[in-house]
């Protein structure tokens, strides 16, 4: 784990995002983060979705929503049951231990092929033989000196369709992610404009994108999430653009309360449906963007005459 998360700094792939250098010593290794730890319990959740994702980006009125934010933040619906479990643990075994649902500086991927669940494919996603790309990830770390698990060996062979789906190119090479180039990056934890020449290929993607998940041929063998925390709620499934542009801080949180989405704020969300709205070419939007040209928010205000000028040329 640790060469490669060095590689992945040293080449620059983290873009903005600079807590993944801030703490690299915590990553390392598990011990690095806790230095009482002695065994990782590693836990997957289903949240296969009930529909081909990919079929809603021909809807260019209407936005894609990742389909793991499509209904309750997994991150605390996860978290909670794993702490019951940990309480049951502390009661019956007498141990320390420390939960963690992708909020901690905690290689989860890589701890979870180690423990067998499944291994990374060449998307960097953790691909298992039960439910394809469509898994959560969550940790449990225990002063517990457990027995080890074996590592899963990697199924991808010569597929490729992960890597050739991407509408930006974001891997330079099999199991290497460019996070800068990477829509789920640019829409969710780039802040500021994105770069004019990658908006056109965000299409209708207005928080994150499952392309390379979706296409993923072990897919074949997923199952619909049977938990209801998981299902998608009907408004964010391919919503109309005409009602997310004008979504004012009020209404956004409201909107997205206690979804993932909540987290990235008004601002770069509206951000992300005026780019959809410049990509949809129906110039039915224009008295949308025209109100936005001058708000307060000048990355939003850029997103507003980019999608006005790309409407009045289409």
């Amino acid at each position: 784990m640790r060469a490669g998360l060095q590689a992945y700094l040293d080449a620059g792939h983290h873009g903005s995002m600079a807590w993944l250098a801030d703490r690299q010593h915590h990553r390392e290794s598990p011990r690095g983060l806790w230095a009482e730890a002695r065994s990782v319990l590693m836990f997957t959740a289903n949240y296969g979705p009930a529909d081909n994702p990919l079929a809603a980006l021909d809807k260019k009125s209407c936005g894609t929503i990742s389909v793991y934010a499509q209904n309750l933040d997994y991150h605390d619906v996860l978290k909670k049951r794993i702490k019951a479990l940990g309480r049951w643990m502390a009661q019956e075994f007498g141990c320390d231990l420390k939960v963690f649902v992708d909020t901690a500086p905690v290689m989860e991927k890589p701890l979870a092929a180690l423990a067998g669940l499944g291994w990374q494919g060449k998307h960097t996603n953790l691909v298992t033989r039960s439910h394809g790309s469509w898994v959560f990830l969550a940790a449990m770390m225990t002063t517990l000196d457990l027995p080890r698990s074996s590592p899963h060996s990697d199924h991808c062979g010569a597929c490729r369709a992960c890597l050739d789906i991407c509408p930006t190119n974001a891997f330079p090479e099999p199991y290497t992610l460019d996070a800068r180039r990477c829509i789920s990056y640019l829409t969710i934890e780039h802040k500021g404009p994105v770069d004019e020449a990658l908006r056109p290929k965000l299409g209708n993607r207005i928080y994150g994108c499952d392309d390379c998940l979706a296409v993923c041929p072990w897919n074949k063998f997923a199952q619909t999430a049977r938990d209801a925390a998981f299902h998608a709620r009907a408004e964010l499934q391919s919503p109309p653009l005409d009602a997310l542009v004008t979504l004012d801080d009020a209404a956004f949180r409201q909107l997205f309360r206690k979804s993932p989405i909540k987290r990235i704020g008004r601002n770069r969300f509206v951000r992300n449906v005026l780019y959809a709205i410049g990509n949809s070419g129906d110039k039915t939007f224009i008295p949308y963007t025209t109100r936005l040209i001058d708000d307060p928010d000048p990355v939003v205000a850029d997103a507003a005459g980019w999608a006005l000028t790309r409407l009045q040329s289409a």
